[in-house]
């Protein structure tokens, strides 16, 4: 699974998610994406579950770019812990998605097979995503 090989600081804060992506908000290596509609945090088991159903779905044709990264560290405290104590232990990572950003690209599909891949894609995510193609795209 994704995850930093090492980090500045082994724990972070929570952080905001105000306004949209402004990197990452187009399409730049395949014919079609993924694009986040809302906020929210992808954990490292959600893209890579995402992933597995990309490439199944495209049966090892064309190529999937995944475009975002889990480099934020979530940490959890134990079940029936009391108050206090610090910051609990990091337990998985996540990427931060802001809506606008493009999550996944394919190319080397047909935007059939690419619709069907992003649908079965985008029920393993826990946020609201819809398709997009490339603005000089046309069905060879």
């Amino acid at each position: 699974m994704l995850m930093p090989k090492r980090v500045k600081y082994r724990k972070a804060q929570r952080g905001r998610m105000r306004g949209k992506a402004t990197r990452g908000a187009s399409i730049a290596f395949g014919d079609f994406g993924l694009k986040a509609m809302e906020p929210g945090w992808v954990t490292q088991r959600q893209i890579e579950a995402s992933r597995v159903a990309l490439t199944r779905m495209m049966k090892r044709e064309g190529k999937v770019w995944i475009r975002i990264f889990p480099d934020k560290p979530v940490t959890k405290k134990p079940a029936e812990t009391r108050m206090g104590s610090g910051k609990g232990v990091p337990e998985f990572w996540v990427a931060v998605v802001k809506p606008g950003r493009v999550l996944f690209e394919l190319g080397g599909v047909t935007k059939a097979v690419a619709a069907e891949a992003f649908q079965l894609a985008a029920h393993k995510l826990a946020i609201k995503t819809k398709m997009v193609a490339r603005v000089d795209y046309e069905a060879h």
